[in-house]
């Protein structure tokens, strides 16, 4: 299914940038419909929710812009300021080109530019902060019903999420890690529904939804380094000797030529980088074969009547066949990293 999704994925992207380029050749540009930034405006991040266009007004959802500038001082404004994207704002704008491409930078008086300290509040800021306060709503509110009565019957939302609890409890946590896995249950759960939630407020097309969170290689990164930072607190001496003098390795591979220390080492940092990359790589294709065929509707627009309802009614009925696959992709992204962190644990608490 992957490879098939993938071939679908280069032929559609090969057909649809022919198409965009044949326009630019003809100085068609000005109002075409561009799909190269149709995919990248819903994948990146950004620093408003773009709702739609109608004309050639844009409809958007601004965000809080939080920078300091070079000389130290911090400046607070809505991002509306920059007019969408077009116009500068206390010698602000968002670069559209060079290293900085769809940052906000400081034009200096020399005309160069500098990136600034930048905490404002982007697209998957804003969805993050907004899955934590909704889980913490959710589950604070659980946590009420059992301790005011425990033997009461869970309905609701108490129902429908005891069971995700006991199998990341009971098949995860305690399979993966056995004896004291009691500790590492709050993070293991914690993990594995703020990805699923997060995968999930993606396929969500309106706002405050549809932000490619865990598509985000940033964020899956900072995930991982959660789990490494616990794997490597979770250490025991075991653990640094299997490692640095590795058992049944002849001699002459631990010293003087340390080559089985120097894999072993190296493997600590893999696991995590396959963490980042696993999730980054499957939640942002499946984004952008949606994205692409979606597209398609558009691309293949000014080719008459006939053949755009053909294209729209292919177009659409592949995607919500995707949409359906990324929903079981959702969970079992959710599922694995949560389960080879658990395995981590155990490797680094057993040595």
């Amino acid at each position: 299914m992957k490879k098939i999704a993938t071939i679908l994925l280069l032929m559609i992207c090969s057909v649809a940038l022919k198409a965009e380029n044949s326009e630019s050749a003809q100085g068609q540009d000005n109002g075409s419909f561009r799909i190269k930034d149709f995919i990248f405006g819903h994948i990146a991040n950004d620093y408003e929710f773009h709702i739609t266009d109608i004309g050639k007004d844009q409809i958007s959802v601004p965000l809080p812009v939080i920078v300091r500038n070079k000389n130290g001082r911090w400046f607070f404004f809505m991002s509306s300021k920059f007019h969408h994207k077009h116009e500068s704002y206390n010698g602000f704008h968002i670069a559209s080109e060079g290293k900085y491409s769809g940052q906000i930078v400081e034009t200096l008086s020399d005309g160069s530019e500098y990136r600034p300290v930048d905490l404002s509040i982007t697209k998957n800021v804003f969805t993050i902060l907004l899955t934590v306060t909704l889980l913490s709503i959710l589950f604070i509110s659980i946590r009420k019903r059992y301790t005011s009565d425990p033997l009461r019957k869970p309905k609701g939302f108490q129902a429908l999420l005891e069971p995700v609890i006991l199998f990341v409890t009971e098949d995860i946590a305690k399979a993966a890690i056995g004896k004291g896995y009691e500790k590492y249950t709050s993070f293991l759960l914690t993990m594995f529904f703020l990805i699923l939630t997060l995968n999930f407020t993606g396929l969500i097309p309106i706002f405050p939804f549809g932000a490619n969170v865990t598509g985000n290689i940033n964020v899956t990164a900072a995930l991982a380094l959660c789990t490494f930072t616990v794997t490597m607190i979770s250490t025991t001496k075991a653990y640094w000797h299997h490692k640095l003098w590795t058992p049944g390795v002849p001699l002459l591979l631990k010293a003087p030529m340390p080559l089985m220390p120097m894999v072993e080492i190296i493997s600590i940092f893999t696991g995590p980088l396959a963490l980042v990359i696993r999730l980054f790589a499957n939640i942002l294709s499946g984004h952008m074969v949606v994205t692409v065929l979606l597209g398609l509707i558009f691309v293949f627009s000014s080719l008459g009547a006939l053949i755009d309802s053909f294209i729209s009614v292919i177009a659409i009925v592949f995607s919500i066949f995707m949409m359906i696959l990324d929903v079981l992709v959702s969970f079992i992204q959710a599922y694995v990293f949560t389960l080879l962190s658990a395995l981590y644990f155990a490797s680094a608490k057993e040595g």
